[in-house]
């Protein structure tokens, strides 16, 4: 079995003591000293410092020198309105496969004469040979491998940032921005997988130990594992790829149907031509048969990925199945992410989760769990 990748912040996760496991090819922290729970809420409550350096940065550079041509050559593989977003901005996104199944979610960056792409880790191969594949002829596809990749997220983030970054303050949700910061050349967009305000952060490799060094010299960060990374963007509604979404779930059925512009849909100006375009616009038109939706059990036990979930506390098939559970530090209870059919998805509805052999009652409960605090 090959080994685990290692991020060029490896050592420093080491030394600040962190417990590591493989995820995604990768060797990642899952946890530090201070454990998940106060992770957790330490970002909540200041600022968290995340390595996401395994996941995958690549620029989409059109050849004919228009970002428009690139604009319009991304929107062959995914469902969303790119043609339109303005230089400086950033938009999340999806590849759909021809079931209407989603491939990996990513977020899209127009960054003037280049679209800027960050995807996901475990996907980030496959990816980039369906961009190359799909988008040679009218782009440049380069898969970014000399920078690094991390997360500053909490209501403090600005504060802290700021300090090495100050052009951070002028920015809003979805901006994004090249300034320079700590002695290097940054990539940032305000934006993140928390819920919180913050920012992501694309550096040289060289740089990175040294600029992530220095936000933890500061007393309102401290470094944040997968862990807490998981509870955090549960409380926030967000999907975790192959486990939320995949190429089993349409993005209406994981209702991301918030992130399908107008244009895009029937009747707009450039309604269609994606990927399982067909069954993706009649489920927008109509109503897929299920729905990702909250789930709230009672008690304190979680219900986690795989719980089947039933209608009744006894007898009959299951009518659904949790994707994603764990327990809300901030929110001080279970939650969890499912899909059910559209009769049991109702806010209110309940169903029981079958956890160590016994059906336990949960109710359907609107996303996210905690309401967001980005700076709009």
């Amino acid at each position: 079995m090959a080994e685990d990748a290692k991020t060029c912040l490896y050592d420093l996760h080491i030394a600040l003591g962190a417990r590591m496991v493989g995820f995604a090819g990768y060797a990642m922290p899952v946890q530090y000293a201070a454990g998940v729970m106060k992770e957790h809420l330490h970002t909540r409550e200041a600022a968290g410092l995340f390595d996401v350096s395994h996941m995958g940065q690549v620029i989409l550079r059109p050849k004919s020198g228009r970002v428009e041509d690139a604009a319009l050559a991304l929107e062959r593989l995914v469902p969303v309105d790119i043609l339109r977003l303005a230089e400086g901005r950033q938009r999340y996104a999806m590849f759909t496969d021809d079931a209407g199944g989603i491939l990996d979610d990513l977020m899209v960056a127009n960054r003037g004469d280049h679209l800027f792409l960050v995807v996901n880790a475990a996907c980030k191969a496959a990816d980039i040979a369906h961009l190359r594949a799909a988008l040679s002829g009218t782009c440049e596809v380069e898969e970014i491998t000399d920078r690094a990749l991390i997360a500053l997220q909490g209501p403090m983030a600005e504060t802290a940032l700021a300090r090495l970054a100050p052009g951070v303050t002028g920015m809003r949700f979805m901006d994004v921005a090249t300034l320079p910061g700590g002695g290097a050349d940054l990539w940032v967009s305000r934006s993140g997988y928390t819920g919180e305000d913050g920012f992501e952060i694309s550096l040289p490799e060289a740089a990175a130990v040294a600029f992530a060094q220095s936000l933890l010299d500061m007393p309102e960060v401290a470094p944040i594992g997968l862990g807490a990374r998981d509870s955090l963007r549960l409380e926030a509604g967000l999907c975790l790829y192959g486990s939320d979404i995949d190429t089993t779930t349409s993005p209406v059925e994981a209702d991301l149907t918030w992130a399908i512009q107008k244009a895009r849909r029937t009747g707009g100006a450039r309604a269609g031509g994606f990927p399982g375009a067909d069954r993706i616009l009649a489920e927008l038109d109509g109503a897929p048969t299920r729905r990702r939706v909250g789930l709230l059990p009672d008690g304190r036990a979680p219900m986690r990925a795989g719980t089947p979930l039933f209608a009744s506390e006894t007898g009959g098939a299951p009518v659904g199945r949790v994707t994603s559970g764990a327990f809300g530090p901030s929110i001080e209870r279970p939650m969890s992410m499912a899909y059910l059919p559209l009769d049991f998805a109702a806010e209110g509805a309940q169903v029981f989760g079958e956890v160590r052999g016994k059906r336990l009652p949960a109710r359907v409960a609107p996303l996210p769990f905690r309401p967001a605090t980005y700076k709009r």
